[in-house]
């Protein structure tokens, strides 16, 4: 991955001008984590993202901070906590900032994790 990060053809945006392109989440099996995956445009300061999933009661079920990524192409993995019962709706919020100027974008997707004793 390193090529690409010094490759001096990709056009890299300032922060002002930084964006989330994309923001996906697919449920593992056993409905109590979430593959996420990010595409974030090329940047030239590395941003902050803030991950916070809800359930559909407003509940946090889970959150994460990742603090200036060497990349624009993230993958993580979400536990979700304190799940009353498995499976359910839920809602991904993601918002890019930074500390000199707060949050420059965000993306909202909602999911369903099936209940994996069904």
């Amino acid at each position: 991955m390193e090529f690409f990060l010094n490759d001096p053809e990709i056009p890299r945006l300032p922060p002002e001008q930084t964006r989330l392109l994309d923001l996906r989440a697919e449920p593992y099996p056993d409905g109590q984590r979430l593959r996420v995956a990010l595409d974030l445009t090329p940047f030239k300061a590395r941003p902050y993202i803030e991950l916070k999933l809800t359930d559909d009661r407003g509940v946090e079920a889970a959150t994460a901070s990742i603090v200036e990524p060497m990349a624009w192409k993230l993958e993580l993995t979400l536990h979700i906590r304190n799940a009353i019962t498995p499976g359910g709706k839920y809602t991904l919020l993601a918002s890019l900032s930074y500390p000199d100027l707060g949050e420059v974008d965000r993306r909202q997707i909602s999911l369903e994790v099936s209940d994996p004793t069904e």
